[in-house]
């Protein structure tokens, strides 16, 4: 009687154990179903940042709401001055975040440090130039406001003329989530209808 009383008491033990394992094994994949559902949102929200960058910056081009007459007229038809090779640096210049074509192989967008927001940045935070506004910080908001920049690049259509250059803006940003290592970054091209062509 007493062997089998020691048996009983084994199994119990080891059935305890089973289920104390599968336990922790369903909080740890609750864990980490916890995790990535934040990594997912907190990269939504860096998304929905960069996109609306992208917006602005066509806002901009299109010249909606320009908050100076410099930086409108660097993006009116035709002008293209404002444009010079590594972009425009500061932030009080008008040409800020405004790229010639690089020369070599390497992308403007690869070569400029498009998230930076020192003095030297050469990138143009969301709404800067248009007067839009975007709440950041805390919560669910974005870490800090999205960056972008602009590069005016030549194009030649099928069938128009050799000497007739056309422009499309090539736009690049970056958004960032809610915490501080989350970015996702988009990039769009645009053709204005008034420079040099229909769209």
């Amino acid at each position: 009687m007493l062997a089998e009383q020691g048996i009983a008491l084994l199994l119990t033990l080891l059935m305890l154990i089973a289920v104390l394992l599968l336990g922790a094994s369903a909080a740890r994949m609750a864990m980490l179903g916890e995790k990535a559902a934040r990594a997912e949102r907190d990269r939504y929200v860096a998304l929905q940042a960069a996109e609306d960058a992208l917006a602005d910056a066509e806002k901009e081009i299109n010249g909606g709401a320009a908050s100076t007459p410099a930086r409108a007229a660097l993006l009116a038809p035709g002008s293209g001055l404002g444009f010079v090779q590594g972009c425009g640096m500061g932030a009080d210049n008008p040409g800020l975040g405004l790229c010639a074509p690089a020369d070599g192989d390497v992308p403007v967008w690869e070569s400029v440090d498009i998230g930076d927001d020192g003095a030297a940045s050469r990138s143009v935070p969301f709404g800067r130039f248009t007067g839009a506004l975007m709440e950041t910080g805390q919560g669910l908001l974005p870490f800090r406001r999205p960056r972008y920049i602009i590069e005016r690049m030549p194009y030649h259509p099928p069938g128009a003329d050799a000497g007739s250059t056309q422009y499309l803006y090539r736009v690049t940003a970056i958004g960032f989530g809610s915490r501080e290592s989350t970015e996702a970054v988009l990039q769009a091209s645009y053709r204005k209808a008034d420079e040099g062509g229909t769209p």
